[in-house]
């Protein structure tokens, strides 16, 4: 006896999971590319035409060598018809598409935030003059922990000057590999000690060319005895590449034969929204531009800590720069938390995303849970982060969060508590249900979010109305083949968060460095699951969501920069995410169709505005001519735009180098004629009618 667990269509080959079960076969799973039949008899072939079958020789125990296959998945089809009903239909989630942040590949120092100066406060656990440079003839610098900035603020940078030096001397700062140089204004701020009084000079200067693209002579005196703060701004011309410094100088005259020290030394271009300590401007925009719904912050692993002292502290991330130590974060260098917990709901603020805020729930990715009541002060802890977020301004800690600059509550809804927690399965419900049950009680309007959909590793039963977050770093053929994953999923109250997702592997098992086409329309195939499932499955997020290129501890990312020019970069997934969160409904329509899935996928919805979706994918070699009718339509345009983009299967973009992006073309028809268009094989796209 055997049993099909799932199938699905790779190219024209129809992929078949088949276990088998009783008598005397073994309960292994095999994946083969058979037929999709229950039974299995004697030797037999089969097949929709003479010269493409399958054959089966001998009973009992299916097996690999047992089946042969030739090339078949239905007969490979050329045309689709897909009739859209304009009534029926499900409810779709307005959150489905967002995105997921945590620190990784220098994401957020060096990445999205907006400071360009790398180890700025010597944080982390290995302190080092990374990025710096002494500049100027009798000039050194070292790391003093003798002289510290303030509690958080440990070390400080030393210049030295050798007695009877002249001319001006300092130091430089080289940022992520690089400063980024445009013509744009920039801000600059930095700490300062030691006897001076005199002429500091801030530049912006080509690394080999020695091109100096911005300079700015401030006044500046001051004392041993104390740090003083000092900030300007001034503009700058463009650098040709991104091999630049930021450098500072001083009059060496005036302190030869002893030292100056250095502290938080901060350079910003413009911002996004205009913030202070904000996030680059691009990036923003270019996030923006995806038009996703919600933010998951801060991880992740990166929210876990490989201890439980490091992992990531809410109450470290809040308040003056200079009051915040930073720590060794989980993807192998040190974190600064100036992109700390108000910046990012500063983020979702003006980028008008819904916050799902993790809460460190107890483990941390060394080994280590906490349970029963050493749980307890954790469980406070979290309570007082959402008291900070939430509290009236009569409290401590909503007072506090007031004297930051936001006396208004956070809108906050939805908590995630821990991460990944199918890792540390054995104890999640232990940890899990002390996190649930004082939130809950005091907040019962919030939404919590387990951290795994794994049954063996939640309470049971699980809490009515939390939801669970599933992650899925997959095959191409893997998210083919979990297409229907939410299809017979149970609408039981427990919603469905697919917290991470994606293409990582090839097929062949080999990791995949850039995303490609085959991968992202493989995606696309995935996510018009999920969007046919949308009144269950609430959210989605791709992951990880941004990398600084060369800097990277995991691939593929969604974008992507260095400091060259120009060298933001949205991978083929960016392009699919943009693409279908921009084209989303409110109600998911029945469709009928000439053909079933595979190779070609589809979903349909529609606005309460009248307008009417159609994402497609076709996870194919060959193009597929596809008709698209609603008939039942009324006062909608004969000119319908198709956004679609094509290539070939291993088509990648990369930095100054983007072939994969989408096109727009008009489609004249009409909703009983129907739209008529070409999609190409590995291809991705989206109908839209537009209301009259």
């Amino acid at each position: 006896m055997a049993s099909i667990l799932t199938n699905w269509c790779d190219g024209n080959t129809y992929n078949v999971v088949v276990q088998s079960t009783g008598g005397s076969c073994n309960t292994t799973a095999e994946v083969m590319t058979a037929f999709a039949a229950e039974a299995w008899g004697g030797q037999s072939c089969w097949g929709p035409t003479g010269d493409q079958f399958w054959c089966k020789a001998g009973d009992g125990c299916p097996t690999t060598a047992g089946i042969q296959a030739f090339n078949i998945c239905g007969i490979p089809y050329t045309s689709a018809t897909l009739t859209v009903s304009t009534t029926g239909g499900n409810a779709s989630s307005p959150l489905l598409y967002g995105l997921m942040f945590e620190d990784i590949n220098n994401s957020g120092d060096g990445g999205i935030h907006g400071q360009l100066l790398r180890n700025n406060g010597f944080q982390g656990s290995s302190q080092s003059l990374l990025a710096y440079a002494a500049v100027g003839s009798g000039a050194s610098i070292s790391i003093d922990t003798s002289t510290a900035l303030s509690s958080a603020i440990k070390s400080t940078l030393k210049v030295s000057v050798v007695a009877g030096t002249t001319g001006y001397v300092g130091f430089s700062n080289e940022g992520y590999l690089g400063v980024p140089v445009n013509a744009d204004t920039y801000s600059n701020y930095f700490w300062m000690k030691g006897a001076y009084s005199g002429t500091i000079i801030l530049e912006l200067v080509g690394n080999y060319s020695g091109t100096v693209y911005a300079s700015k002579n401030i006044s500046v005196t001051t004392s041993a005895d104390e740090f003083s703060y000092f900030n300007t701004s001034y503009a700058s011309t463009q650098s040709p590449d991104g091999s630049n410094v930021w450098r500072l100088r001083f009059d060496a005259s005036k302190v030869s034969g002893s030292a100056i020290w250095f502290s938080l030394p901060q350079l910003f271009p413009s911002t996004y929204h205009g913030r202070s300590n904000g996030l680059r401007q691009d990036v923003g925009n270019f996030l923006e531009a995806m038009n996703p719904t919600f933010l998951r912050f801060p991880g992740g692993n990166n929210l876990e800590g490989q201890t439980t002292d490091t992992r990531w502290k809410w109450n470290e991330t809040i308040g003056p720069l200079e009051d915040r130590p930073g720590r060794q974060g989980d993807w192998g260098y040190g974190n600064t938390d100036a992109l700390g917990l108000m910046e990012y709901l500063q983020w979702c603020e003006d980028m008008n995303l819904a916050p799902v805020l993790a809460i460190w729930a107890g483990y941390s990715l060394g080994g280590t849970s906490v349970i029963g009541s050493a749980l307890t002060p954790f469980v406070q802890d979290a309570l007082e982060e959402l008291e900070f977020l939430f509290g009236p301004t009569t409290t401590a800690l909503g007072a506090l969060r007031a004297s930051y600059g936001h006396p208004e509550p956070y809108d906050i809804t939805m908590v995630e508590i821990g991460n990944e927690d199918f890792i540390p399965c054995a104890t999640y419900a232990q940890r899990f249900t002390p996190f649930y049950n004082a939130i809950s009680a005091a907040y019962p309007n919030l939404t919590i979010i387990a951290s795994t959909a794994n049954s063996n590793c939640l309470p049971s039963p699980l809490p009515a109305g939390v939801w669970m977050d599933i992650h899925h770093y997959l095959t191409p053929s893997g998210f083919v083949g979990s297409f229907n994953e939410f299809d017979n999923q149970p609408r039981n109250g427990h919603a469905i968060f697919v917290g991470e997702y994606a293409n990582t592997n090839f097929d062949s098992g080999a990791q995949i460095y850039w995303s490609n086409l085959q991968g992202a329309t493989s995606e696309a195939v995935y996510m018009i699951g999920l969007e046919r499932n949308s009144d269950i499955v609430k959210m989605a997020c791709y992951a990880p969501m941004f990398e600084h290129f060369n800097m990277a501890e995991w691939s593929p990312d969604l974008i992507g920069l260095d400091s060259r020019p120009n060298s933001l970069t949205g991978s083929a997934s960016y392009y699919v995410q943009k693409m279908f969160a921009n084209s989303k409904g409110d109600t998911i329509l029945p469709v009928s169709s000439s053909v079933g899935f595979g190779p070609l996928y589809w979903v349909a919805s529609s606005t309460v505005f009248g307008k009417y979706y159609v994402k497609l994918a076709n996870y194919g070699t060959t193009a597929v001519n596809v008709t698209v009718n609603i008939p039942t339509a009324s006062n909608v345009q004969d000119a319908a735009n198709l956004e679609s983009f094509t290539g070939a299967a291993d088509a990648i973009n990369q930095p100054l180098d983007v072939i994969i992006s989408p096109v727009s073309t008009t489609v004249i028809g009409s909703a009983a004629g129907g739209w008529s268009f070409l999609l190409p094989g590995y291809g991705v796209g989206v109908l839209t009618v537009n209301p009259a």
